[in-house]
């Protein structure tokens, strides 16, 4: 997961609509069922998708109060948290 990414979406789930991005995670994943796709192009795909979840895991903490900073700090240490065990 980059942060920059998290970052980025969230401010564009905060502009549009949290319906864009899981459409748009709907789609990506529908799209790891081609047979063709090669192991790169999967791991491409798995961190778009794993950003976007992370971003509107960001905007549900921004939603119930939590500064953005925190926020986004916040669940970066939980994701490295869990890495970690």
């Amino acid at each position: 997961m980059k942060l920059p990414v998290i970052k980025h979406l969230t401010g564009f789930i905060k502009e549009n609509d949290e319906d864009y991005v899981l459409e748009t995670i709907e789609t990506l994943e529908a799209l790891t069922e081609v047979s063709s796709l090669k192991d790169e192009e999967l791991d491409v795909i798995g961190e778009l998708i794993s950003n976007m979840y992370g971003a509107i895991e960001v905007q549900k903490s921004i939603k119930e109060g939590v500064p953005e900073k925190e926020a986004l700090n916040g669940f970066m240490k939980r994701v490295l948290g869990s890495i970690d065990k």
